[in-house]
């Protein structure tokens, strides 16, 4: 029985709850996630780490006059259940059920669609600023994690930001994870930064007796607060963000809720742009995702009493991908892997063990993925680069600019292609095809199956060209191909001879066209089916003779 969690109506619902209460309701409110994402399947790792800061944010402003945009935004389910959305909960991912990202369609406390990172302070900003232009007066937060703080985007929203001297609070929740551990110069300033609490955090105690000495009290609390902002600034002389024009506020630890509230009230009382830093643990609260956090960042349905998933592990187009580009960095010395933060989602991890010194993370920052890779190839190595199908929408710039028109031999593959499923239209992989045909000098490709994916890997880090391979989320088709002709550059493979109709298709949906031909079978039509293989260059000759073939007389 939940007993708190079921008062929970709205935010308005924390305002007169006790600090045991709190502190009761955050238990539940992790027992409740589990036992719904066990089922649904979702983002549990980096949820089960915010229940206390989401809690303090909705304790201390009023959502939806003060607005809260959640960075990425799968971190949004503790969110969710704050915000009347509680009963509709268990319909988590699920089909006309509550979203894995915060939608403004869903609810008036979801002010802005997120599902990619990185924008979250720079729609903050844009927010506070029309918020001065009208002349109205709320609290505008931005919650953002170390991981999502490594891309362009967030840089430079952060530069603008605290030049602009606008009234802002960045929470910047630092649980040293993105999926994978976080990488880069970034990470390690945060590091320090962590290890340096003892002259941050402020003794609340401490402060509010001194506040109640008549006359006085105010005066020395004021004079202390200077003295310590001067020996912060003797001991990091170059502080980051105070240097962009952000106050800087902690370390503070993130699973204390009263130490929360006390710091997102004073970071309240600021005029100008404020960042707090926050201390999380990634899977707070539930064993197996606080001891493999990466595991159980995204997770299918699984046994919440050991962690273990209830779907059968089967392989994957990422995994494959993975095991034949070790067998062909094994032969190749200048082939070289490059992700964005996405190690174990791409299938890289074989890579990183067998070559660490060919692999590179470089954050969540696909635009400096792409254009590094392209220095690499102007230098003679063979860069792959696979990321997902949504997230290249981030990076097509770099692809056409520091890729194609150089004709680059960059092979970036195209990973999640097509419809992914549960988790909505910004995760969709759907635009890829229409985007990258647009591009010169690139060859597009997209196998039937597996060994078609090794064929095309193989030939792609021999082609010398920039080439696409875009393949989608899961396995293969329950049919399997007996026929795998040779990859030739834009030609395509006819699979099965038909006299009366000719179907043409790529990528998994060849496995689909045979399954037709074989229900037409059965009514006496033979069908023609050709595996395209590529989509550029398009076999425009084959495909008008067998068209020419099979037409109807009444055509002719």
């Amino acid at each position: 029985m939940k007993e708190i969690l079921n008062k929970i109506n709205g935010p308005a619902d924390l305002k007169g709850l006790s600090k045991q209460e709190k502190e009761q309701l955050a238990q539940e409110i992790r027992e409740e996630i589990i036992e719904t994402v066990s089922k649904t399947g979702g983002h549990l790792a980096s949820n089960l780490g915010v229940v206390e800061l989401t809690i303090a944010l909705h304790s201390v402003f009023n959502s939806p006059t003060d607005k809260l945009i959640w960075d990425v935004g799968h971190q949004a389910y503790v969110h969710k259940l704050l915000t009347g959305r509680r009963e509709q909960f268990k319909t988590l991912r699920t089909m006309n059920g509550l979203a894995g990202f915060p939608k403004t369609s869903e609810s008036e406390h979801d002010v802005f669609n997120t599902g990619h990172s990185s924008t979250s302070i720079s729609v903050a900003l844009g927010m506070a600023r029309a918020r001065d232009l009208k002349k109205e007066d709320h609290s505008v937060i931005a919650i953002i994690g170390d991981g999502a703080l490594t891309g362009g985007m967030a840089l430079e929203a952060l530069n603008d930001a605290g030049n602009s001297r606008t009234r802002l609070i960045v929470v910047l929740n630092d649980n040293t994870m993105s999926i994978s551990k976080n990488v880069g110069g970034l990470s390690n300033f945060l590091s320090k930064l962590r290890s340096r609490k003892i002259y941050t955090r402020p003794s609340i105690y401490v402060r509010d007796k001194i506040a109640k000495i008549p006359k006085f009290g105010n005066w020395v609390i004021k004079w202390v607060r200077r003295m310590k902002d001067s020996i912060k600034q003797l001991i990091l002389p170059n502080m980051f963000f105070e240097d962009l024009g952000f106050t800087y506020l902690g370390p503070v630890n993130g699973h204390n809720e009263q130490d929360l509230e006390d710091m997102l009230k004073r970071a309240k009382g600021y005029d100008s742009p404020v960042l707090i830093h926050v201390l999380t643990k990634k899977g707070k609260g539930y064993a197996p995702a606080e001891e493999n956090p990466g595991k159980f960042h995204g997770v299918s349905s699984f046994d919440p009493k050991t962690g273990k998933s209830r779907k059968e592990k089967k392989t994957d187009y990422s995994a494959v991908f993975g095991e034949e580009l070790v067998k062909l960095a094994k032969e190749n010395d200048k082939i070289v892997a490059v992700t964005a933060a996405m190690r174990d989602g791409t299938g890289l991890k074989p890579f990183e063990e067998q070559f660490p010194d060919r692999f590179f993370d470089v954050g969540i920052a696909e635009q400096h993925a792409i254009s590094l890779c392209a220095g690499m190839a102007k230098e003679g190595m063979i860069p792959v680069v696979p990321i997902y199908s949504s997230f290249y929408q981030r990076a097509y710039d770099q692809v056409i600019h520091d890729i194609c028109i150089q004709s680059l031999p960059v092979v970036l593959c195209v990973d999640r292609a097509g419809i992914v499923g549960n988790d909505g239209e910004t995760h969709q992989g759907l635009l890829d095809l229409a985007f990258f045909n647009l591009v010169p000098n690139l060859t597009i490709m997209a196998p039937k199956d597996f060994e078609e994916l090794r064929q095309m890997l193989r030939f792609a880090v021999q082609f010398n060209k920039p080439v696409v391979i875009r393949y989608p989320r899961g396995g293969e088709s329950e049919s399997k191909f007996q026929k795998h002709e040779p990859i030739r550059w834009g030609k395509t493979e006819k699979l099965e001879d038909g006299k009366d109709l000719t179907i043409l298709a790529i990528g998994k949906m060849v496995a689909k066209a045979m399954g037709i031909r074989a229900i037409l079978s059965e009514r006496g039509i033979q069908a023609e089916v050709i595996n395209t293989r590529f989509l550029k260059p398009f076999d425009e000759e084959t495909l008008v003779q067998s068209i020419q073939k099979t037409r109807k007389s009444s055509y002719d």
